[in-house]
């Protein structure tokens, strides 16, 4: 990836542990190194709901904060569009992690969750002020999500539900993004713009 160039936006897609975070966070250590008037910011979309989710937050935390000591941190489960928004300037990066938890917070919220409640509806209307908001954002945007469709149809409505509503969410966002990556392996695939 050495000559990897930020795009005005990027979408990052790949399964669970194939290097999708660990690519957004080469792409903002290449963004503040630029300038020193680049900023980086990560908008984290995840809720602490339960002790394995705490410990994994807390250790992406520091990890993060080891790698990239000049990239902010903010937590917005579900008003992201407006996040995006509020940060965005000209010089810096924003890092959205990950388009996959918000959807889930969106769609099955912690008290649906727990009451086994199917998904609601697709967010039509959060999904639109999302593109708007990376379309209009003022820098450059990473976002990353998971590619979860690749295996075979799940058992149960509330699953294939929320399998299809990620679907096309990513492909809503991959139609505004400049650059769309794929992960496999650690690997970079280009599958739209240029690498």
């Amino acid at each position: 990836m050495a000559e990897l160039i930020v795009a005005r936006s990027e979408l990052i897609l790949g399964g669970q542990k194939s290097g999708k975070s660990r690519r957004a966070e080469v792409l903002a250590q290449r963004w503040l190194a630029q300038s020193p008037g680049h900023q980086a910011v990560l908008i984290a979309t995840a809720q602490p709901r339960d002790d394995e989710m705490r410990e994994r937050i807390a250790r992406h935390q520091q990890d993060r904060a080891e790698r990239l000591p000049g990239m902010a941190t903010l937590e917005e489960p579900l008003q992201l569009a407006q996040a995006i928004t509020q940060h965005s300037r000209t010089g810096t990066l924003v890092v959205v992690d990950c388009l996959t938890l918000w959807l889930t917070n969106l769609l099955m919220p912690a008290e649906k969750y727990e009451q086994n409640l199917v998904p609601a509806q697709y967010p039509q209307a959060q999904a639109a002020m999302l593109l708007s908001a990376v379309k209009g954002a003022a820098g450059p945007v990473v976002l990353v999500g998971n590619e979860i469709g690749l295996g075979l149809i799940p058992m149960g409505r509330e699953t294939r539900a929320f399998v299809d509503a990620l679907g096309m969410l990513n492909q809503q966002v991959a139609q505004a993004c400049e650059r769309v990556t794929f992960m496999a392996a650690g690997l970079p695939l280009t599958l739209k713009g240029q690498p």
